[in-house]
C-alpha cells in the first residue's frame, strides 16, 4: 500500500505557518543580541547563565544522538519526554472528533490519554492471554476501521516482553497506510538490542520509533525524549511544537550523559543482572502465581491478591505499581527493578507476608 503524508495529515497543520522564534530567525553568532527581549544582566541565584533562550532545534543535541542511533540528524525530534511527541503525532495527523488511533491493550496509558485530550476516538486489540500480540490481527483491524495512528509499545509496559518483532512491523508497515508509532522506551533493557525499529527508518517512511532519555540514562526529572522518523513527518512536528521545547539545562546535561556513555551501559547490566535475580527469588515464593518474562528494567507478577500485598508492601514504605485495573493484568503488581539493597529490602517484606499467610 502506497503511504502519502499529505493524506494524512491535518489539512490545517498541512498548510499551517509555524511561529517563528528570534533564534530561528538569527542562527549565527554575534557580539551582541538584542532581539528576543531576554534580561541582558544573567540569572537570579544562579552560578551559571541562562538568561538567553536555548536553540529550539537542539542542533548540537541531536548531532550526538545521531552518532550513537547511526541515523541522520534530520531524522531526529526531541520532546518534553516521549509524551510530547506522542502529543503532537496526534495533534498533527487526527481529526478531533472525526479520526481515531489503535492501541493493543495493556500498554502505555498516556495514549489513550492524549487522544481523549484532543477528542479522538481510541480503538483497542488486545493482546493474547500470554500478553503475544498478533499482527494480523491488528492489521485487519487497522484496515477496517482505518486509525490515523497505530501504537505499539515494545518491549511493553506494564507487561514487559517484546511484542513485536523487526520482521512483523515491517510487514505491518507495508501493509497499512497510516503511521506506525513503536514506543521503545525500555529498549536498552532487551536481551537483543537489534530489535530496534530504527531498523525501518530508512525502507518504511510511515514508520516512527520513540525512545527516552528517562530510563536506561537516569534522567527521567530532565524530561528528555526522542522521536525518530522520516525527514517529512519531523518537519511537521517541529512545525507544530513549542518554540522552545527543550530547556538549555536539559540539552547540556544530555550532551554530558552522552559522553558517557559507557556509564549508561554499565547501569543496565546491573539493572539486567538484578532483574535475573529478583526475578529467581520471588519464583519462590508461594503466594507468586506467575512471573512473567521480561526485557524491560521491571518485572510484572501475578500474586493471590494484589490488593492486599499492594497496601501490605506500602505500610513497609515500599511502593510498587499495581497494574491490576489493567486488561489481561488481573492481581498483577509491577514491579521495578531497584538497586541490590532496594532488592533485599522488597524481598525481606515479602519472605515476612509469607510467614504472616501461613
Amino acid at each position: 500500500m502506497a503511504f502519502t503524508l499529505e493524506k494524512l495529515l491535518r489539512k490545517n497543520i498541512l498548510y499551517l505557518k509555524p511561529y517563528s522564534s528570534a533564534r530561528d530567525e538569527f542562527q549565527a553568532k554575534a557580539e551582541v543580541y538584542l532581539d528576543a527581549n531576554e534580561n541582558p544582566f544573567g540569572s537570579t541565584g544562579l552560578n551559571q547563565a541562562y538568561n538567553r533562550y536555548p536553540d529550539p532545534h537542539q542542533q548540537a543535541l541531536k548531532q550526538q544522538i545521531a552518532r550513537l542511533k547511526r541515523v541522520a540528524p534530520t531524522h531526529i525530534f526531541l520532546g518534553n519526554g516521549s509524551d510530547e511527541p506522542i502529543d503532537l503525532l496526534i495533534r498533527a495527523f487526527c481529526e478531533p472528533g472525526q479520526d481515531s488511533i489503535l492501541i493493543t491493550p495493556p500498554t502505555y496509558g498516556m495514549y489513550e490519554v492524549s487522544a481523549n485530550i484532543n477528542d479522538v476516538r481510541v480503538l483497542r486489540e488486545n493482546l493474547n492471554e500470554d500478553f503475544s500480540l498478533d499482527i494480523l490481527r491488528v492489521l485487519q483491524h487497522a484496515r477496517k476501521e482505518q486509525p490515523k495512528l497505530v501504537f505499539l509499545c515494545s518491549p511493553n509496559n506494564p507487561t514487559g516482553n517484546v511484542v513485536a518483532r523487526i520482521e512483523e512491523l515491517k510487514y505491518l508497515a507495508q501493509h497499512f497506510e497510516g503511521i506506525i508509532v513503536v514506543d521503545e522506551a525500555y529498549i536498552d533493557f532487551c536481551d537483543e538490542r537489534e530489535f530496534s525499529a530504527l531498523r525501518l527508518l530508512y525502507d518504511c517512511p510511515n514508520v516512527v520509533v520513540l525512545q527516552t532519555f528517562s530510563k536506561a540514562w537516569g534522567l527521567a526529572a530532565l524530561r528528555l525524549g526522542m522521536a525518530f522518523a522520516s525527514e517529512p513527518i519531523v518537519q511537521i512536528l517541529n512545525k507544530i511544537k513549542p518554540p522552545y521545547n527543550i530547556n538549555e539545562y536539559t540539552q547540556q546535561a544530555a550532551l554530558h550523559a552522552l559522553q558517557h556513555a559507557s556509564e549508561k551501559e554499565l547501569m543496565v547490566e546491573e539493572i539486567r543482572e538484578q532483574r535475573w535475580f529478583l526475578s529467581g527469588e520471588l519464583q519462590k515464593l508461594s503466594f507468586i502465581e506467575e512471573i512473567f518474562p521480561s526485557e524491560t528494567n521491571f518485572i510484572l507478577m501475578r500474586v493471590k491478591n494484589a490488593n492486599e500485598l499492594y497496601e501490605y508492601l506500602l505500610k513497609r514504605q515500599i511502593v510498587v505499581r499495581n497494574r491490576s485495573n489493567q486488561p489481561l493484568c488481573h492481581n498483577c503488581l509491577r514491579v521495578t527493578v531497584g538497586t541490590p539493597e532496594e532488592n533485599e529490602l522488597l524481598l525481606q517484606a515479602l519472605y515476612e507476608y509469607t510467614e504472616q499467610l501461613y
